[in-house]
């Protein structure tokens, strides 16, 4: 059987990560690696061990060489056109999160592998920790009735990264993007991906910017803190929160309130840079009556062994190989992108703001 061919544009630590989950897969082949810094795609090569690989500077042309796919790890500003063109030149595209730097570019991405029948799929690797879906089923399953209020968002004691996270032009957003887009997945995800409609949200940076917190302060552009009030298609309520850093050991637990029943549920991990949900599931407990009764029911948090980031590659390259939808479609992401670019925009404003998709998005 002819191996499944692969490109990876940006030869970071993730791009790293992409690669090795690859190489677990005898029926896939890296045959090239694209870098915009000279010589660090054939480095990224050498290390990896990705024999026979061919490193380029310009991912352009990467993309002229026969290939089933691309991973694309480049810092966030580039996702947007950088998935666009793998798209357009007949690649399927594995995108790190977040999806983009705005919802407008978010929306051509989507858009372009629409009219492309390419598969545009955004690596939000918690989705398949068996717990996370544990959260969906519970959810999805009715039991909570409607709910009508969700309460989210990971923080960190101190967890604040350097260079290109904490580049406004580069990264576009700061906690929101890196770590908060995942609590946002987990719990619209949960809900069947609702639409968000307004959003009414306000952003801080007053650690990044104090040179006692961070090291890099005086380039810090980025929020390290945002709040916001997400109201969602179907009448639910998001309280969503977000920290990079804070004089606190947690922002709470993950909860979903239900006319029926609630879910109550909180990561796993400790020290400051735990408390985000770009990992596992400490515990799950559900909130009901019963005979006139509370109760409170623990929900087992499963142990596992599995790799969830390379349960995200090896999703993808088998949608490649059997021309299947995108495991984690981009369709859905937009929510979440969507929330992101209408927080900085509240945040910037002053006032809540309104999110209007197009009418093609389902």
């Amino acid at each position: 059987m002819n191996k499944v061919k692969i490109g990876i544009i940006g030869s970071g630590g993730i791009a790293a990560a992409h690669a090795r989950a690859y190489k677990l897969m005898e029926d896939v082949e890296v045959v090239a690696v694209a870098d915009l810094i000279p010589g660090k795609a054939a480095e990224f090569i050498k290390t990896l061990e990705l024999d026979g690989a061919q490193d380029f500077k310009n991912y352009k042309d990467l993309l002229r060489l026969d290939l089933d796919g691309v991973s694309i790890c480049t810092p966030n500003i580039a996702h947007h056109q950088t998935s666009i063109d793998s798209l357009l030149s007949g690649k399927h595209v594995l995108v790190e999160k977040p999806m983009a730097i705005t919802l407008e570019q978010a929306l051509e991405m989507v858009q372009v592998a629409k009219d492309t029948g390419k598969i545009l799929s955004i690596g939000f690797q918690p989705r398949y920790d068996p717990n996370m879906q544990a959260v969906k089923e519970i959810v999805q399953s009715g039991k909570l009735g409607h709910v009508y209020y969700v309460e989210t968002g990971g923080g960190r004691r101190r967890g604040m990264p350097k260079g290109t996270f904490i580049n406004k032009k580069l990264a576009g957003a700061g906690a929101m993007a890196d770590i908060g887009c995942y609590s946002l997945d987990l719990v619209l995800h949960a809900l069947g991906n609702p639409k968000p409609l307004t959003v009414s949200a306000s952003t801080s940076n007053h650690f990044g910017t104090n040179a006692k917190y961070h090291p890099e302060a005086a380039k810090f552009e980025v929020e390290d803190f945002a709040v916001a009030i997400v109201r969602l298609e179907g009448g639910t309520v998001l309280n969503f929160k977000t920290a990079w850093a804070m004089h606190m050991d947690t922002l709470g637990a993950t909860m979903f309130l239900g006319t029926d029943a609630g879910l109550k549920i909180t990561p796993a991990g400790t020290g400051p840079w735990s408390g985000v949900w770009d990992g596992g599931i400490g515990s799950i407990t559900l909130y009901h009556d019963q005979d006139g009764y509370h109760q409170e029911s623990v929900i087992p948090v499963k142990t596992h062994q599995i790799n969830i980031f390379n349960e995200k590659v090896k999703d993808f390259v088998e949608a490649v190989k059997k021309n299947k939808e995108a495991p984690i479609p981009g369709e859905q992401i937009l929510m979440n992108q969507a929330i992101i670019d209408a927080a900085l925009r509240s945040s910037n404003q002053g006032q809540e703001v309104k999110i209007l998709l197009p009418k093609w998005l389902k």
